[in-house]
């Protein structure tokens, strides 16, 4: 997992991709609190724009990226689940 360095500090961007629907905010929920039990600096990005979203390979929503790289589609995973993915 690349971790990218912003203003100094080292920190995880987390892309939630989708609309804004009840599973896209579950899953940026979710994701936050992974990213929070796991100790790591984080920063949420929501990406509503379809083009963005598809231009990052999502053709299913929700969807995660880490820093650009999509890691899954289509699902909401358990906090325990997304722990593994971020760690």
């Amino acid at each position: 997992m690349a971790l990218g360095r912003i203003g100094g500090v080292i920190q995880l961007k987390i892309q939630i991709l989708g609309m804004g629907c009840p599973k896209c905010r579950q899953l940026a929920e979710r994701a936050a609190e992974a990213a929070a039990r796991l100790g790591l600096d984080f920063e949420i990005e929501k990406v509503t724009e379809l083009a963005a979203i598809t231009a990052m390979g999502a053709m299913i929503t929700p969807a995660l990226a880490v820093d650009g790289v999509l890691k899954l589609q289509g699902s909401v995973p358990t906090v325990e689940q997304l722990e593994e993915m971020l760690n």
